[in-house]
This record gives C-alpha cells, sequence and structure tokens, in this order.
C-alpha cells in the first residue's frame, strides 16, 4: 500500500515469516533500527525510471523485512542534489540512493566543484538493472546498419546532425562515444528534455540519436529505423537488431545502470543484507519480467561487482568527455 505525502511515499510494510525474519536479525544494528522506516531518496522526478524502480523494490523490502519504505524524491541539478543528501545523510542503514549512474560517474566530470566524492562517499549495495540505448536514424538516411550509417555519414560531410534530451546526457555522451570509436563527425542539437528529442528525430528535423531501447522500439518504423544496440549481445526484446560491437565496432558496449547506494561508513554486515535482499528481489520471475517491459535487464549484483562498474564507468566516461572536450558547466 503507498501512502502519498507531498513527494514522499510511504510503502506500509507486511507481516514476515519465521525462517525469512530470522535471516534478517543477523545484525544487532538492524535489529535496533527495526522499527524505523527506512527511505530510499530518488535524484528524480516521481514516474522517472528510478523512481519506478524503488518503489517496486520498496514495496518488497517493506515486506521482507517488515519495516515501513519511504520513497522521496529530491531532483534537481542532472539528479546531484538529492545524490549529495545521500552522501551526507548518517550511515545508520536508514537512508539509501536508487539512481542512474550520471550522478556517480559523468557529472563528476562534467561539474566543476562536484559536491560529493562518487567513490569515498557511497557504499555500493548493489546494481539492480541495467538499460541499453540503440542508435536510430531517420528513414530518409539510406542507412540499414551501422557501417552503412558511418558510410553515409562520411559521404555527407557537416550534413547530418543528432538529437539529445541535453548536454551530459547519456544520449549525448553515448554518440560522443560513438563518433570517436567510428572516425564521424555529427552535429549535436540538444533539446529541452526527452520528448522534443524524439519528436524531432520522427519529423526528420534531426537524422540520428542514441534512444533508450524501451523508447526507440514503439517508434513508427516508416520514420526510424533501429541500426544497433549498445548491450554485449542482442536483446530478447530486440533479437533483430545487432549489437554495435558485431557490427565492427569491438569493444563498443555501453549501459545505463541503475543501482542502490549507502552512505560511506555504513556497516557491511546491513550492506550484505540489502545487497542479498535487493537481489532476490529484482531476480524473481515477476520483477525479471516486469523489468524488461520497461526495457530494463535485471541484474542484482554483489556490492562488490557494482562498486566495479561505477569504477570502470568512471574511467570510461572520464576519456569519453574528455576526447569530446565537453566543458565543466557550473
Amino acid at each position: 500500500m503507498f501512502v502519498r505525502l507531498s513527494r514522499r511515499s510511504v510503502i506500509a510494510g507486511a507481516a514476515i515469516g519465521t525462517a525469512l525474519a530470522a535471516s534478517f536479525c543477523v545484525s544487532p544494528i538492524a535489529n535496533a533500527q527495526s522499527g524505523r522506516p527506512i527511505t530510499i531518496i530518488v535524484p528524480y522526478s516521481p514516474g522517472s525510471g528510478p523512481d519506478i524502480l524503488a518503489r517496486f523494490i520498496g514495496e518488497r523490502l517493506s515486506q521482507q523485512r517488515a519495516q515501513p519504505v519511504i520513497v522521496d524524491n529530491k531532483s534537481g541539478a542532472s539528479g546531484s542534489i538529492g545524490t549529495q543528501l545521500v552522501a551526507h545523510a548518517a550511515p545508520d542503514g536508514l537512508t539509501l540512493l536508487m539512481t542512474p549512474d550520471p550522478p556517480l560517474t559523468t557529472n563528476l566530470f562534467l561539474m566543476k566543484k562536484p559536491p560529493y566524492d562518487p567513490i569515498k562517499d557511497f557504499a555500493p549495495v548493489s546494481e539492480v538493472a541495467t538499460g541499453t540505448l540503440a542508435l536510430v536514424v531517420h528513414t530518409s538516411i539510406t542507412a540499414e546498419s551501422a557501417p552503412a550509417f558511418v558510410a553515409y555519414v562520411k559521404a555527407h560531410p557537416g550534413e547530418i546532425n543528432y538529437a539529445t534530451p541535453g548536454v551530459g546526457t547519456p544520449q549525448h555522451l553515448m554518440m560522443e562515444f560513438f563518433k570517436n570509436a567510428a572516425g564521424i563527425d555529427v552535429q549535436h542539437i540538444p533539446f529541452k528534455d526527452a520528448a522534443g528529442a524524439v519528436s524531432n528525430l520522427v519529423g526528420g528535423h534531426v537524422k540520428a540519436a542514441f534512444f533508450p531501447v524501451h523508447v526507440a522500439l514503439p517508434l513508427p518504423r516508416d520514420k526510424v529505423r533501429l541500426i544497433g544496440v549498445t548491450s554485449g549481445q542482442r536483446l530478447a526484446s530486440a533479437p533483430q537488431v545487432p549489437t554495435l560491437i558485431e557490427q565492427g565496432f569491438p569493444g563498443f558496449q555501453g549501459y545505463i545502470r541503475f543501482g542502490v547506494l549507502a552512505p560511506a561508513g555504513t556497516p557491511p554486515g546491513l550492506i550484505e543484507q540489502y545487497s542479498s535482499a535487493i537481489a532476490d528481489i529484482v531476480r524473481s520471475p515477476d520483477a525479471t519480467e516486469k523489468l524488461r517491459s520497461q526495457g530494463l535487464t535485471a541484474v542484482g549484483s554483489t556490492a562488490r561487482d557494482y562498486a566495479a562498474a561505477i569504477a570502470s564507468d568512471l574511467a570510461m566516461w572520464r576519456k569519453v568527455i574528455a576526447d569530446a572536450h565537453i566543458a565543466a558547466d557550473n
């Protein structure tokens, strides 16, 4: 049951079975906090991808722990406002962060004075899911594949542009990544939001874009064409679309990662409890299907693996942003 309090939602806890209750009574700290609510801060607006994930996980977590879970949206500054709140929260296991990776990776290189350190200020809990992007072109471009698109761009120097929801977004950085890998130059046209980018591509005002797969798939096929995905393997939701790796761009792989983190200093026992619980939640058949319907792939990683993924993404996006000469803006 959800009770909306302004921009906060309380997910009421449910009774817990004896065996499951025992599995969560390892830590005395957890026992001491069991009657107090857990707050999951989402640094984006209600209805966004991380918000949907937080509410789904929060509901299941509340049932497992017989403990209320609050989902609190603190949007602004490309996710940095809510992320900063968690970085400075008490490390008592009562405050968690649900976020995609930009506040932990790309924002660091797009801000002159980041208000937190993505490595030192957080304890990764679990990577929940990954989202894949698709390279999409307008059908006025006679390209049926990524190599054909590259050839088309090279044959029309200075003529091809691409749409994004704004500077520094995953869509922008993924195209800059691809431009460097393919040795092409296409002009960036940033819009105020995703809707503007989509409508202008469909209308033919821009000629290409990277969109999340669940955004790209419903677009009219007489207007746009999906010619590649950024995942390591073809997707079950779009098996007909080849990966960019298999089309001759080795190493070209990128995701939007969604994960849960706690403030640095949160007891390892609590991190382990949360990591195990979240993995069980997102790997369940109904969760896997729910995530797939949102264009996401369930992960449910260990804390160690999620920390390694964040470190790897930091290194990758640092290079992409430096190579593209994208300057910090504040």
